[in-house]
């Protein structure tokens, strides 16, 4: 009996002594990853991508065999480069104010540079408007007869020619495009070779009925955006443009809202200066909600559109929100649409907009 009693005992030691080893392991193995950043890479799907990092939130739930880990993977510092998708607008098709420019056909898997495509026939298009060379627009370096020095990847004395995301090769005596084939060599209708930089004010409010936030299907409160519709494409779009050479970001934001949403081109001066007194205040505590490449149906091989996006929110609706507004410039209507899932807009603005309402944790 006492033999038994012993064997018993023994067994459970020995299981004792397993559960405190594999206990102890794995604390280790938590200390370990607490103080080493996880990553993983996930692949893009045949197409050219940009790589951005995210981290995971709080609220994210993790189940491995059935356990809810979020707890033990909350105060651990895990983060994902998840590859988003690229050039969907400008490829394929007929080129933006043309009638018989059509890009080469790219397929998803042929749009990166590092996928041989030996059959690749980009057309050769530069607008008739670039050519002519005016102030915001480069030379024809490929046809010149003298040698033109431009400083890529730099600040090429007032104009900025450096990208936000790696720097871009040169091929063929120019920039080409670091997100991929797009159907089209030359500059298309963009002036620069290279990055062209340009601004994109987000200028938000709370929509209000009879003095009280109307809420979404989701319970949040409903925001709405000053939202122009382009004289070109006859999309909806956030009121923005190109950075002029040596001109702040800043200066750029409150320029185009001010012309394409306020017509401030065709105020007399003294309401013009009135009118920029007020933005300036206004426009001084601003949100990034976006900086970098843009999918642009103007986008070529040797040119591209990057921008900066910003948040300028009237959280009382006391300042811009009770600004007439007229459309000017570039734009054709402008008035505040709710921001909403349902959104159709111009490029990837929509993206700008889901970004906007989960900072101000708005509805979407």
């Amino acid at each position: 009996m006492q033999e038994v009693t012993d064997v018993i005992t023994s067994n459970k030691t020995s299981q004792l002594s397993i559960l405190v080893f594999l206990l102890l392991t794995g604390s280790i193995i938590l200390l370990f990853i607490s103080y080493t950043p996880i990553s993983r890479t996930f692949p893009s799907v045949g197409t050219s991508s940009a790589e951005q990092l995210y981290q995971i939130p709080p609220s994210t739930v993790a189940v491995y065999m059935g356990i809810n880990t979020s707890k033990l993977l909350k105060p651990l510092r895990v983060s994902y480069k998840i590859s988003i998708k690229m050039h969907t607008n400008c490829r394929g098709g007929l080129y933006p104010r043309t009638k018989d420019i059509y890009r080469f056909d790219v397929p998803d898997d042929k749009v990166s540079w590092d996928v041989e495509y030996k059959e690749y026939q980009p057309v050769d298009y530069t607008a008739e408007s670039v050519l002519q060379q005016p102030p915001w627009a480069d030379p024809d370096i490929r046809k010149s007869s003298e040698p033109v020095k431009i400083k890529w990847n730099s600040l090429d004395n007032n104009i900025d020619r450096q990208t936000f995301g790696k720097k871009y090769d040169i091929y063929n005596h120019v920039p080409r495009n670091p997100h991929g084939r797009t159907g089209i060599i030359g500059r298309g209708l963009l002036g620069r070779w290279g990055p062209n930089h340009a601004a994109d004010p987000i200028i938000t409010r709370w929509k209000v009925v009879d003095g009280h936030k109307v809420k979404g299907q989701d319970g949040k409160p409903v925001l709405q955006f000053i939202a122009i519709q382009r004289r070109d494409t006859g999309d909806w779009a956030i009121p923005g443009g190109m950075v002029d050479a040596g001109e702040l970001v800043t200066t750029t934001l409150q320029r185009e809202f001010s012309e394409e949403a306020l017509n401030a081109l065709n105020l007399t001066p003294e309401k013009r200066d009135k009118l920029r007194k007020c933005l300036k205040v206004f426009f001084k505590n601003g949100k990034e909600v976006y900086k970098g490449y843009v999918d642009d149906i103007r986008n070529t091989d040797n040119s591209w559109i990057e921008t900066v996006a910003m948040n300028f929110h009237d959280d009382n609706g006391t300042s811009v929100a009770n600004l007439a507004l007229t459309a000017g410039d570039d734009a054709v209507s402008v008035k505040w649409l709710d921001i909403a899932q349902s959104l159709k807009l111009y490029a990837n603005h929509k993206e700008f907009m889901k970004k906007v309402a989960n900072d101000l944790n708005g509805s979407w």
